[in-house]
């Protein structure tokens, strides 16, 4: 038989020896906790523990770790990507290298060059051939030298421009795709790196410790068991003639073997149903035999109360 329901038998024969009395002056309960498993999102082997059984720890305190090393290689790949990517991304942007600007460059002087001397060459036959001493073939020649010139000039200067360009707008935009691609693959292997360590998800005590450092964990199995304060509950069984004058919010007194006195809870949920119902139609008689389930939260120095201790619960109005 469980605890609950040795508990719930022993507050129903108290209550059959209690001469015809309401209900019992105290109740009988104990203490249960919502515990929190911990577990790993992925199969791994157990590296690091860092806590014992019993040990508190805060909210954020490391608790175990698994085995990283495939985690860590993806994210340095992961990165060396996004660096390409990046570097891809640059060249785009900025044109061609230095190097190559410096040979247009020189190609543009020279084309300048050239040109101003065909200038000259053009201007000087212009003048003999005024003075008839130059042929007008001799000027046709330097003229057509001079547009040779020109247009040695203006492509030297248009190729210039156009290496000092970024790339074309589409692939420029291809090229910030794959570096956001490139990132959201790093962040994703830090994501899967961090969850390879955890911690604590909020202040408590570890109960229970179910592996240890270079056992194999599988996804989802606790590693461990922690017990936060604010989870522990009384749980008692309010018979059936007390059950009216109990509702979710009341304070009830608490005591128990070495315990502090003054101690209280606050009711925070009783059972829709009854326990320990006998399988008749409920007469006067039967309905004595019926109680409910309550949980009270612990207040003040309560809450350092153990979970599966036993208590007795007093009601409001009665005295122990």
């Amino acid at each position: 038989m469980s605890t609950r329901a040795l508990l719930a038998l022993a507050a129903t024969l108290a209550l059959s020896a209690c001469s015809g009395e309401a209900a019992p002056p105290v109740l009988q309960g104990y203490v249960e906790g919502d515990f929190l498993r911990i577990a790993p999102e992925s199969t791994g082997r157990l590296t690091r523990l860092d806590v014992e059984k019993g040990a508190s720890v805060a909210a954020g305190a490391p608790l175990f770790a698994l085995d990283a090393r495939d985690e860590t290689a993806a994210l340095a790949e992961a990165e060396a990507e996004r660096a390409a990517a990046s570097a891809a991304l640059q060249d785009l942007l900025t044109g061609r290298r230095p190097e190559e600007i410096a040979v247009l460059e020189a190609n543009l002087a020279e084309a300048k060059a050239q040109q101003s001397a065909a200038d000259k060459a053009y201007t000087r036959n212009q003048t003999l051939e005024t003075r008839a001493v130059a042929s007008a073939a001799a000027l046709d020649q330097s003229r057509a030298d001079l547009d040779a010139a020109n247009a040695r000039v203006d492509a030297a200067t248009r190729n210039l421009a156009v290496a000092r360009l970024p790339a074309r707008p589409d692939a420029i935009e291809q090229a910030r795709a794959s570096l956001a691609a490139r990132e959201a693959a790093v962040t994703a292997a830090k994501t899967r790196l961090a969850r390879r360590s955890v911690a604590a998800p909020a202040d408590g005590r570890i109960d229970d410790i179910y592996f240890r450092a270079g056992e194999m964990v599988p996804a989802g199995s606790p590693v461990l068991s922690l017990l936060p304060p604010g989870n522990r509950h009384i749980v008692f069984f309010l018979p059936e003639p007390r059950r009216s004058a109990v509702q979710p919010g009341d304070v009830v007194a608490v005591s128990c073997d070495g315990c502090a006195a003054g101690l209280t809870a606050t009711v925070s949920r009783i059972a829709d149903n009854a326990e320990f119902a006998p399988p008749v139609i409920y007469s006067t008689e039967s309905r004595s035999r019926l109680v409910w389930r309550v949980e009270a939260k612990p207040d003040g120095n309560a809450a350092s109360l153990t979970p599966g201790q036993p208590v007795d619960v007093t009601l409001a109005g009665t005295a122990p």
